[in-house]
């Protein structure tokens, strides 16, 4: 587990500012205008409007993206009854969480009293401001009253996280862990110790899922909670009291195939796990230490699937992997409620997920391959997918069991404007992504050694984009494919190769053509078409046996270049650009030349400009030029701005159908309001290509963005060599190759 020191944790909740999160405004406050409109006399018109229909609250206030986090502070995460105040900085997290997981704004509220009569008053009484509550870390049994009560007398989803958000994973996980083992939930023996606010609500779940009350023993610090037992009971303990001749946890554990642990570390021994059925599924989440650790349990049953609460060990039961979306869902749908059903379909949903094959970036981010099986049951909290799978099953589950004001009718553009919500550049890639899949290209993939590469591939097959092809040898693709565990996906992908191919002599005779005058003989040219994988894939497209393209994983950009000049005219003189998109907070910017011209001059930087015209209409763009440097419009005087003070006069002699101006500082380029000070600009909005003056201010400008803007970079993108072809870096995810092909497939450039 990452170790976090008493500093470390002081200094992050007091700098850059104390606390964690803060208000934006999401309107213009800084004329006159703007403070009429937003308060007196502008605001008087919703007002008037809501106290008519008062569903317009969603329509005309930010209530049906705001969630209240409500504690007392009786329980605080495994640190007991710390009062209100004390509780402040969790409440914060949960909010910051809600945002950063599902875009849902959330506000802390922490309310200084235990009387239930009393929090359930300051709730109900704060219920218009909001579109949902979240109660967290109040104790039992006052967390049963006060949600049930919340429930009755409020028209808007009350969901206690520590119960039912720990019950939803909880769920999504042995729903996972009985497939594996072949087992169904109507039919195992369960085990709950920890008869507190979470272990209670998991125990009705599951039971609302399927399992049979008769199956299932719970048990606190006395033992099993058994019909007839009057110590230690409560109303909500009594009903799960289960007829059985158990009386203590060891009884209870013979022959049982699930353990649940909400309960306290150490409660578990390694005897009990050994007393257990086969394939038996263990919960240990107790935290921070589980009741039994994974080691543990798998030095006496190695058949075993054992969870628990920490990022360490396998199987994470995370909570942030449902309230953010079952609120995002609720909320979407202008809920009166979260009920069971929704709660199910969270649970359904996310164990769907995890039975995928994993995105790269979160491998990438965990360190490991993630592939389903026994120490992979359930969704990793940073999985990209989770914002647009989880609140689409959860408002369906929502409207057909009638509690959504507002129904979703168009459930496709819902899911769409959830990826969009998340990463505001999504909306260009999904059209990007629906122009090639009306292409139906098929793409080569030159490097099958690599299986970064193969799952670009496959995906891009399994999307429905089109046909995928990959340079290499049959059995040590399929073997690379199995080591992957991507078993299923021997014999889907078409393996080309010189061996495979009839093309090989017509290939070398084309290649010997354009090489003999080069300093190539026939040997040369043979090694080139039949041994480099890179001209191989090259000599496929040049003669339509593909459509387009990618390369470049496995070797600098530069020699991919290179090599991939011997089929087509890809040197700076030819017009070959390389042109890098910038995707960042909702717009797309160009960056050109970013791969082919070192030191371009004037008429260089015109024919760069061009290219990346181009390419910005691929995009859907309509261009608009800025030739930068460090001036603007000649001041400061520099020879090393001249060539882009010249660079637009070039245009102006071909008579381009496109937006060009420069020379300009990148801010002028950019920034409306810097832009403002030009009124002679021809631009009519920022630019959205920049051509640069050379090769390294391009990269520098590029990877700068990347690591500290946290843009997402699609390129360089190869113009101006007539057939589709892109090249990777090196660093590539699965996801840049695959958007590398799409590319292609839309032939953007």
């Amino acid at each position: 587990m990452a170790k976090v020191t008493r500093e470390d944790a002081l200094a992050f909740h007091s700098q850059p500012s104390p606390g964690k999160w803060e208000i934006n405004a999401t309107v213009p406050m800084t004329t006159q205008r703007d403070l009429s409109l937003a308060y007196s006399p502008g605001v008087a018109i919703p007002c008037e409007e809501i106290a008519r229909d008062p569903a317009l609250s969603y329509d005309y206030t930010n209530r049906g993206n705001l969630v209240a986090v409500i504690s007392n502070g009786t329980a605080v995460l495994g640190l007991g009854n710390l009062g209100a105040l004390a509780s402040k900085p969790v409440m914060e997290g949960k909010s910051v969480l809600f945002k950063r997981f599902a875009d849902v704004n959330s506000i802390d509220l922490e309310l200084d009293t235990e009387d239930a009569d009393a929090f359930c008053n300051a709730v109900r009484l704060m219920g218009p401001s909001f579109g949902g509550i979240n109660l967290e870390d109040i104790k039992a049994p006052e967390c049963f009253i006060i949600e049930q009560r919340l429930k009755e007398e409020m028209d808007i989803p009350v969901f206690h996280d520590d119960q039912h958000g720990t019950a939803v994973i909880c769920a999504a996980g042995l729903l996972n862990a009985l497939h594996l083992s072949d087992k169904k939930i109507e039919d195992v023996r369960i085990v709950l110790n920890g008869a507190g606010a979470a272990g209670i609500a998991c125990l009705e779940l599951l039971k609302a899922m399927g399992a049979r009350h008769d199956n299932c023993i719970m048990c606190d610090t006395k033992g099993v909670i058994y019909q007839g037992r009057t110590d230690g009971m409560n109303q909500w303990k009594s009903a799960h009291a289960a007829t059985t001749d158990a009386r203590t946890l060891t009884d209870a554990m013979k022959g049982a195939d699930v353990f649940l642990g909400v309960s306290a570390k150490g409660a578990v021994t390694p005897a009990m796990v050994e007393s257990m059925a086969p394939n038996p599924v263990i919960f240990a989440m107790a935290n921070p230490d589980p009741e039994i650790t994974p080691e543990e349990a798998h030095a006496v049953r190695s058949d075993a699937i054992v969870a628990t609460g920490r990022s360490d060990y396998p199987n994470q039961i995370n909570n942030v992997l449902c309230f953010p979306y079952l609120f995002r869902g609720a909320l979407d749908i202008h809920a009166r409620a979260i009920n069971d059903e929704m709660k199910i379909a969270c649970a359904h949903a996310l164990a769907a997920m995890a039975r995928e094959d994993v995105p790269d970036e979160v491998a990438a981010a965990y360190g490991k391959k993630l592939t389903f099986g026994r120490d992979y049951i359930i969704p990793t909290p940073f999985d990209p997918r989770l914002i647009h799978r989880i609140p689409p099953a959860v408002a369906k589950a929502g409207m057909d069991t009638g509690v959504a004001r507002r129904p979703i009718i168009d459930m496709g553009g819902y899911t769409a404007a959830l990826t969009a919500r998340m990463d505001p550049t999504a909306n260009i890639l999904r059209s990007l992504h629906n122009r090639a899949r009306a292409a139906q290209s098929t793409i080569v993939f030159a490097e099958g050694d690599d299986p970064r590469v193969l799952r670009a591939a496959i995906a891009y097959q399994r999307q429905g984009l089109g046909k995928a092809l990959v340079v290499g040898r049959t059995g040590d693709v399929e073997a690379l494919l199995r080591a992957e565990r991507l078993d299923d996906a021997v014999g889907e992908l078409t393996v080309v190769n010189a061996a495979n191919t009839e093309h090989l002599e017509t290939y070398k005779g084309f290649l010997y053509e354009r090489l003999q005058r080069q300093g190539h003989d026939r040997q040369d040219v043979h090694r080139l078409a039949a041994r480099d994988r890179h001209v191989f894939a090259a000599l496929m497209l040049a003669h339509g046996h593909a459509d387009g393209m990618v390369t470049g994983a496995t070797r600098k950009s530069a020699q991919v270049l290179e090599l991939i000049g011997h089929v087509f005219d890809a040197r700076p003189h030819h017009g070959a650009v390389g042109v890098t998109a910038l995707l960042a907070r909702g717009r797309i910017v160009l960056v050109a030349d970013t791969l082919v011209h070192e030191w371009p001059d004037e008429n260089d930087l015109a024919d760069i400009a061009t290219r990346g015209a181009e390419v910005a209409r691929g995009f859907g763009l309509d261009p608009r030029v800025a030739f930068c440097s460090f001036s603007t419009f000649g001041y400061p005087v520099s020879e090393r701005a001249e060539k882009m003070h010249r660079a637009p006069d070039i245009l102006d002699q071909r008579g381009v159908d496109f937006e060009y101006e420069g020379e300009m500082t990148v801010d002028v380029a950019l920034n409306p309001s810097a832009a403002a000070h030009y009124p002679f600009s021809r631009l009519t909005g920022p630019a959205n290509v920049l051509v640069v003056p050379a090769r390294h201010s391009a990269s520098i400008s590029v990877k700068l963005m990347q690591e500290m803007g946290g843009a997402t970079v699609i390129g360089p993108i190869l113009a101006g060599v007539g057939k589709p072809v892109q090249i990777c870096s090196t660093v590539s995810s699965v996801n840049d190759i695959l958007n590398m092909a799409v590319i292609a497939a839309g032939k953007v450039a």
